[in-house]
């Protein structure tokens, strides 16, 4: 499956960057990239499932090249290093660009999932207004991810200690 969209590697976690085109998703990658995480793929993601993972690689045509507006195709390995790009990566996140959208999830508690492959994946969605730092974001969406990985997030924990102080539950 072909998916229109940019899939980063940041700190072992394979983050697929979803949404309309103009949101920020390839200059997201750029300075993620720039932070020292890596592309996997920019614009034309090939998906495939092995198991119950995805897996996301850049089409052949493509390889470890990213467009930006403005300056147009640039060689992530050649302005970054051969450690900036990595061929494939396991998508655990989707992060959904939606620069319209007004309502957002508040707590984290509930996170919603995107159907890929038959396969549901984590979905955050996130504003991307002029001049925010959507890396410092996305990078923040994948650190928590990975420690959702082993147990209960910061937002569980965090209604936990809540209900348990407040009585509730």
């Amino acid at each position: 499956m072909r998916f229109h969209g940019v899939l980063v590697e940041v700190g072992g976690v394979g983050v697929l960057l979803a949404g309309p085109s103009g949101a920020g998703k390839s200059e997201c990658a750029l300075e993620l990239v720039a932070r020292g995480h890596r592309l996997v793929a920019d614009d034309a993601v090939e998906l495939t499932r092995e198991g119950d993972r995805v897996i996301g690689r850049a089409a052949e045509a493509v390889g470890p090249h990213i467009e930006i507006r403005g300056l147009g195709i640039l060689s992530v390995p050649e302005l970054y290093g051969p450690d900036a790009y990595c061929e494939s990566a396991a998508v655990e996140l989707v992060c959904r660009l939606d620069p319209g959208r007004v309502d957002f999830d508040r707590t984290g508690l509930d996170r919603e999932c995107e159907d890929l492959l038959g396969v549901a994946v984590p979905r955050v969605v996130l504003s991307s207004p002029p001049g925010a730092s959507l890396a410092t974001i996305v990078d923040a969406a994948a650190r928590d991810q990975r420690q959702r990985r082993s147990g209960p997030g910061a937002a569980q924990r965090f209604d936990a200690r809540l209900q348990r102080l407040t009585g509730c539950s």
